[in-house]
């Protein structure tokens, strides 16, 4: 399994494959042909249905500036080895070709060139699915934060500090922001308003409810107006796990310490996932995307609430088996509709999971890893329609509120 750096990156949103994974590829690009001094860009697949709403092409505009670039949205090619497939090329002063390469943004902003051995990536862990990590916890007598400790390297603390920062501080911007999103949607920003019109006086439940709303719209909105956010796993699900842990540590006051730890744990949560199935939605759905970054929220509840590690586990099936199915449609190809408050149902799911997983402890009958594959194979049954294409679902149902 791969590092968590892998898995939690900090960058520009909208969408870990749709920006953050063609930004990669031109930076890439650039380093392999330094005299190349303009390029075009055909963008295949789900990159080329959703690239706009991704603001995709704004990105490579910007990862090749102040060099022009030209960018093509190729609808018809089907022969595809990736649903994210984008074409580089790159042309000298004269107008030949310098360089042609194919890369495949293949999710969490991790990028493949067609054609070329996978890049090696050494596994961090030797585990290849989370029965095996929990197997040696209990063989070694340690909670599951120790094999990040233990197999990571020795600044694995700093980079998770860093990563909370950042999720920390991308709620709050959050929090601060009003006016309307960028696109033809109209999507008017909500954090703010749901936040300032919490009222104490309510139903605890009712104020949990508001205020993890509030937290998750904020990040999932920062996340659709380009702003800086942590993959967790996705671009487009990100504002699932800082909602549950910005909503917990204010609450309850957590240290650092236990945030990192909570952290740790959803990070193996995470990369089990990316191991064994996808996180992209564009090659199995919404539910590989939000049904991961659900499970991984809910595997820190659990490490919140001192739960054992089979509660842990439990939580994150319960997360995960419930999403399975899930439809990736988003109106426009826009992260916004219905993506924003999708993250927001998440976050509550999340609690609950973790929750019922405590109350239901010991009569766990389908394991996590279970759940991991079957969501893949679900996703493979997907039409693509309903795998980040803006085909199918809402995407095309939807006409406009009037």
């Amino acid at each position: 399994m791969e590092s968590l750096r892998e898995l939690y990156k900090i960058g520009k949103g909208p969408s870990s494959s749709h920006t953050m994974g063609p930004v990669r590829a031109a930076q890439d690009f650039l380093k392999r042909y330094p005299g190349a001094v303009r390029f075009s860009v055909v963008l295949y697949g789900s990159l080329a249905h959703t690239g706009k709403g991704h603001l995709t092409d704004v990105a490579l505009r910007e990862a090749f500036a102040p060099r022009p670039c030209e960018i093509a949205f190729d609808f018809e090619r089907a022969d595809l080895s990736h649903p994210n497939t984008l074409l580089i090329t790159g042309l000298d002063g004269e107008g030949r070709t310098v360089g042609s390469l194919e890369y495949l943004s293949v999710g969490g902003g991790t990028i493949r060139v067609a054609g070329e051995p996978e890049e090696e990536k050494l596994d961090v862990y030797p585990f290849a699915n989370f029965g095996e990590i929990m197997a040696y916890c209990k063989k070694k007598n340690v909670p599951l934060e120790q094999v990040v400790f233990t197999y990571e390297d020795g600044g694995i603390r700093d980079f998770l500090t860093d990563v909370w920062h950042t999720m920390r501080d991308t709620v709050r911007r959050g929090l601060n922001a009003s006016g309307v999103l960028p696109g033809p949607l109209g999507v008017e920003r909500k954090a703010k308003t749901l936040f300032e019109t919490v009222d104490l006086e309510e139903e605890p439940e009712s104020t949990e409810k508001r205020l993890m709303c509030a937290f998750a719209f904020a990040t999932a909105e920062e996340n659709a107006a380009g702003g800086t956010i942590v993959t967790a796993p996705t671009c487009g699900a990100s504002g699932v796990l800082p909602a549950v842990l910005y909503y917990l540590s204010t609450k309850h006051g957590y240290t650092e310490n236990r945030i990192v730890a909570a952290l740790a744990v959803a990070g193996l949560i995470g990369v089990t996932v990316k191991r064994n199935a996808s996180i992209s939605g564009a090659e199995a759905g919404c539910q590989a995307e939000i049904g991961t970054a659900t499970a991984m929220a809910a595997a820190s509840v659990g490490r919140l609430f001192d739960a054992s590690m089979e509660e842990i586990e439990y939580a994150a099936e319960i997360a995960l088996e419930h999403q399975l199915g899930l439809t990736c449609d988003p109106v426009g190809g826009y992260v916004q509709i219905p993506c924003i408050e999708r993250n927001a149902v998440a976050g509550l799911r999340a609690l609950s999971s973790a929750q019922l997983a405590k109350i239901l402890a010991g009569t766990q009958k389908i394991r996590f890893d279970t759940v991991v594959e079957t969501m893949y194979t679900t996703g493979k049954d997907l039409s693509e329609r309903y795998r980040e294409t803006a085909e199918g679902g809402l995407a095309v149902i939807y006409k406009g509120c009037h």
